[in-house]
């Protein structure tokens, strides 16, 4: 045998002495301390459904147009400002003046057929009948032209209230027709969002505690100031829309964003496990638990939901009262150590 050979061998025994000496340590120390473990038990579990929502302004307002004319003057654009009674648009509206210029002359001409006809009937010449029907003229032409006036004011259109214009939905010489959306404003200091939930979700809502409404796209989350479940569904969807309303004073939302409404339902009672006990081998999760002697045992079970104080919720598998250890790693050396194949 050369030297290259008797490096070879020695060198072997020194690593098989090795391995042994770390393997008696390893041993030694599994048996020194006792694996820790944990006794699972039922906790009070909230229970949360979550819905996708909408942002909308609690105060918002269409104006449309009252008469029908050319529009002359738009002093206000979508993303301004405006107070109540602030000046929105100008329509030409001189058929509406024509016609309250017609009723002021028709009324004038009731007015003193009327007072004509009442002097006559003092004198006896005409009946009560004729009477009547010139008083009914009268009021009729003061009716019409109240009702003309009012509409050649609506040739001014002003702001119903404070608050942002959102969209100028008609523009300079376009003409407006009685009815025609002009302008849409809404209030940024009152915001909202509305949720579609399920009706199958509606019993649990009655007994409603609180909810959070999250907002991805910002990254941020605010707890909701009320809960309101209105008393409609769509029949086509079958859901029911839920008002939920947003702290005062929130930047950077607009109508129209994207939400979404975490509701906190009533608690119940749910089994979880530690997520450091969970032995996971691709789709299989497994614990170790005592057993009557005290030896650590696999267990697979059937996980549910993550849980809030971060365990897991066990939904098979796995009983009240039974011991659970929390270092799966050791429990692995322990339970191949006393097993007979080990021996």
């Amino acid at each position: 045998m050369d030297m290259s050979d008797r490096r070879f061998l020695f060198l072997r025994g020194c690593l098989a002495s090795f391995l042994a000496f770390s393997l008696l340590a390893t041993t030694s120390m599994v048996g020194a301390e006792p694996l820790p473990d944990q006794a699972v038990q039922p906790a009070a579990v909230g229970q949360t459904f979550s819905a996708d929502a909408q942002v909308e302004a609690v105060h918002q307002a269409t104006v449309a147009a009252q008469v029908a004319g050319r529009v002359v003057e738009v002093p206000v654009d979508a993303g301004q400002r405006v107070q109540t009674g602030q000046l929105l648009m100008k329509i030409d509206a001189r058929e509406a003046n024509e016609a309250a210029a017609a009723a002021a002359a028709q009324l004038a001409n009731a007015r003193v057929t009327y007072q004509r006809q009442r002097n006559l009937r003092q004198q006896g010449f005409i009946s009560q009948a004729a009477l009547d029907k010139a008083k009914a003229d009268f009021d009729t032409a003061q009716a019409a032209h109240s009702q003309a006036q009012i509409g050649a004011g609506h040739a001014t259109v002003r702001a119903p209230l404070s608050g942002v214009v959102a969209q100028r939905l008609t523009e300079l010489g376009e003409m407006a027709n009685p009815g025609r959306p002009l302008f849409l404003l809404y209030d940024p200091a009152g915001l909202r969002v509305t949720a579609s939930v399920p009706q199958q979700r509606l019993p649990q809502l009655r007994a409603l505690q609180q909810a959070r409404v999250e907002f991805p796209d910002l990254g941020i989350s605010v707890v909701a100031t009320s809960v309101n479940v209105l008393p409609i569904a769509d029949a086509a969807t079958h859901v029911s829309p839920v008002r939920v309303g947003l702290p005062a004073g929130m930047s950077g939302l607009l109508p129209g964003m994207h939400a979404r409404v975490h509701f906190q339902l009533a608690s119940t009672r749910k089994l979880g496990v530690p997520t450091a006990a969970i032995v996971r081998r691709g789709e299989v999760a497994a614990v170790y638990v005592r057993n009557a002697l005290g030896q650590p045992v696999l267990r697979q079970l059937r996980l549910g939901e993550p849980l809030a104080d971060g365990s897991v919720e066990v939904l098979a598998g796995l009983h009240a009262g039974e011991r659970v250890i929390l270092d799966p790693v050791r429990a692995a050396i322990e339970s191949k150590a006393a097993s007979p194949s080990a021996r």
